[in-house]
């Protein structure tokens, strides 16, 4: 494997999202578009006159764009499918990102690049050659260990399996985010309950409640305490990203379409740190702590390595929601910008900001920064602090607008 080959492929659910991931030097993202995609519900998700924007902004930085229609298909999603593929390539989207057999039919027939999905369940040479007549990048099961994801791609390289490019299939695998309690992410329970399916991008999330267990014999209950039983803690691979870069993996992808932007850029740059670690033989354990230290500041629910090492059962959340060791305290927002001076004014809508506390601001057309705050002035006197319904200014390098949001970073 050659480790100049290795993609940081990033979520990005926002043009905040897509922003932060280029500036934080990733290779490739992924998105979706209307409907037809597995975070229909939980990401803000573009529409179709997205799709030149996204590609141009990625072209200038020579970053790859994969378009996601990776639901359950019907047969009247069959003209929007349609549709979205010939938008994407008109529009210059590097690939598609699919399971369903129809998808990469008409990809195939109109000449668009195509990746198969973790939906598609691969895990084993056979299907790898029978998807490459469709694609030329699997994303395998969730549930492969790194024996077996580097059985494929040493089986890849001797038979010679090679994609509509021409050239040898690669392999991409999750490296960080969240992980489903089902198989490669097809699920039921929120159909079942709740009529809106997880296959078709509505999940509702059931497996991260609590539940209490009833006897039907006697009605006796009991309340399942200490774990979640069903919400797995999040995948995070920097502690052994040597192994799966060594296994004949290509493509690292971050889950977290549906995440904010800070998480984002954090997990790119500590993945993308390691990966140029590796590539300069300097990958070792301190580096590791601290990356793992920086992962945890941002949303996730416990860390554990996913099935990689040969782990046969998941490890369960013991508490709901994040386990983040920092949050963010919504603020206010954006009101003008000083080109000259390089000044953003706000608009305190809640709480105190103090000088010394730390700030994230995100917007639309940036993407994320993160600072301290070490000077603010307020009809341009210093103040030391302020408060709900100030309007005050600070330095800031990047333009400031309505649609602006700013936070304060606090210890959870």
């Amino acid at each position: 494997m050659n480790i100049n080959e290795v993609e940081i492929l990033a979520p990005v659910g926002s043009y905040e999202s897509l922003n932060a991931a280029l500036k934080a030097g990733c290779n490739s993202v992924y998105f979706g578009v209307e409907q037809l995609n597995m975070r229909a519900r939980s990401s803000i998700n573009f529409t179709t006159d997205d799709l030149k924007e996204i590609a141009n902004k990625c072209n200038e930085l020579n970053v790859k764009t994969y378009l996601t229609i990776n639901t359950v298909l019907y047969s009247h999603d069959i003209s929007l499918m349609k549709a979205i593929v010939d938008q994407a390539k008109d529009n210059g989207i590097t690939a598609i990102i699919a399971a369903d057999h129809a998808v990469m039919s008409y990809c195939k027939t109109i000449g668009m690049p195509l990746h198969i999905s973790t939906q598609a369940n691969v895990t084993n040479i056979e299907t790898v050659e029978f998807y490459s007549a469709f694609a030329n990048v699997m994303v395998l099961s969730r549930e492969l260990s790194l024996r077996q994801v580097g059985e494929i791609a040493n089986e890849i390289k001797r038979k010679q399996i090679k994609g509509p490019s021409g050239n040898l299939i690669k392999l991409e695998v999750f490296a960080h985010g969240a992980l489903c309690m089902a198989v490669s992410g097809k699920c039921y329970l929120s159909l079942h309950s709740n009529n809106s399916s997880a296959n078709r991008g509505a999940c509702i999330q059931n497996c991260r409640k609590d539940y209490i267990v009833t006897s039907i014999d006697d009605g006796y209950e009991l309340k399942i305490e200490n774990e979640y039983i069903m919400s797995a803690k999040d995948l995070c691979t920097i502690g052994f990203l040597d192994l799966i870069i060594n296994s004949g993996v290509t493509i690292l992808k971050i889950e977290g379409r549906g995440r904010a932007a800070d998480y984002v850029d954090t997990v790119v740059r500590c993945y993308k740190e390691a990966v140029e670690a590796i590539q300069e033989d300097t990958y070792t354990k301190d580096k590791i702590t601290s990356w793992t230290k920086q992962l945890a500041t941002v949303f996730n629910r416990g860390f554990w390595d996913g099935y990689y090492l040969g782990r046969k059962m998941g490890e369960w959340n013991n508490s709901y929601g994040s386990k983040a060791t920092e949050k963010k305290i919504f603020l206010g927002k954006g009101v003008k910008f000083y080109s000259k001076m390089k000044v953003g004014e706000f608009k305190m809508e809640s709480h105190i900001l103090n000088k010394g506390d730390k700030i994230l601001i995100t917007s639309p057309n940036f993407g994320i920064i993160k600072a301290e705050i070490d000077e603010m002035r307020v009809d341009d006197i210093c103040v030391d602090s302020v408060k709900k319904g100030d309007v005050f200014c600070i330095k800031v390098n990047e333009t400031i607008r309505p649609s602006t949001k700013l936070y304060k970073v606090v210890s959870s």
